[in-house]
């Protein structure tokens, strides 16, 4: 996956700041170009004497706007960023709008920030998240809580929690290529979650599991060593979250998920072992768009 356009949507709040620094990073080291918008709701459409509460609605809106997206310009100057465009865009739902602008700009991938009321460092998953990922034309890239004081300035690795099937089949290449892009190491990493005593049949189908776990890995990694360097690890655990922690994770690592096969082509839908992997995070994550 090639990134060349860069959408991310702005509020003056912590988690808006996160978004816009992990979009600021992505832009730099892909050099794409960066969009910055802001969401508001419509202005009523009441005829009579209510216009002119709507002309003061009206105005308000526009004072919002311009010191939402002041703000975000004054961000990305202090941070040394490239150009951005700024745009107002108005929809009911923050998520629905930035779905409609993703498809109207030819945008490569949108980034949010976590939902308010997470750990630090972790993701949360709101409103604006829900109607991304169940709708967004292009990858919905994730920041964590905390990631403008706490991320560092650039990516350093990708990986993709890769399972045996056409979903993640398909994000390997787009993974592989979006690594090159940035000039990172790929990784794929599959997780075996283990839920603790078994019987001895049961141990052996595990051993089994992880056998077939960790020839997939290698068969998915060995067409793309061709044009980067690409590891492989098996991660065991009772749950995800201690699967994913049986690993060492790069400050600049970026995780990659696949889409459930279940959704709709060229959309992102977020699957069962996906928002598991997204919530147990700590670092950001990007879904991907089923591929057909």
């Amino acid at each position: 996956m090639k990134i060349e356009n860069v959408l991310t949507g702005f509020i003056p709040e912590p988690r808006g700041r996160d978004a816009l620094t992990l979009a600021l990073a992505l832009a730099r080291q892909a050099g794409a170009r960066l969009a910055v918008a802001t969401v508001q709701p419509p202005v009523w459409n009441t005829p009579g004497p209510a216009r002119a509460d709507e002309s003061a609605w009206r105005a308000y809106l526009r004072e919002q706007a311009a010191a939402t997206l002041e703000q975000a310009r004054g961000l990305i100057g202090e941070r040394g960023g490239p150009e951005a465009e700024y745009v107002v865009h108005t929809n009911k739902g923050s998520g629905r709008g930035l779905v409609e602008l993703a498809r109207r700009r030819d945008v490569d991938v949108v980034v949010i920030g976590s939902a308010p009321g997470g750990g630090r460092g972790r993701i949360s998953l709101g409103s604006t998240a829900d109607q991304l990922l169940h709708s967004s034309p292009v990858p919905v890239l994730l920041a964590p809580k905390g990631w403008a004081e706490d991320g560092p300035p650039e990516f350093e690795r990708l990986t993709v929690a890769y399972r045996r099937g056409p979903g993640c089949d398909a994000a390997v290449p787009l993974a592989a290529r979006t690594a090159a892009g940035l000039d990172v190491p790929l990784r794929l990493v599959t997780l075996v979650v283990d839920g603790g005593r078994r019987a001895r049949i049961e141990q052996e189908m595990a051993e089994s599991l992880r056998r077939q776990a960790a020839a997939d890995l290698r068969a998915a990694a060995r067409g793309q060593r061709r044009r980067l360097e690409v590891d492989v690890e098996v991660l065991e655990g009772r749950t995800v979250a201690r699967a994913l922690a049986e690993t060492d994770w790069l400050p600049g690592e970026l995780i990659i998920c696949a889409s459930s096969s279940t959704g709709p082509l060229r959309r992102v839908f977020l699957g069962d072992t996906s928002i598991k992997i997204v919530k147990a995070a700590t670092r950001p994550v990007m879904i991907l768009t089923r591929e057909p």
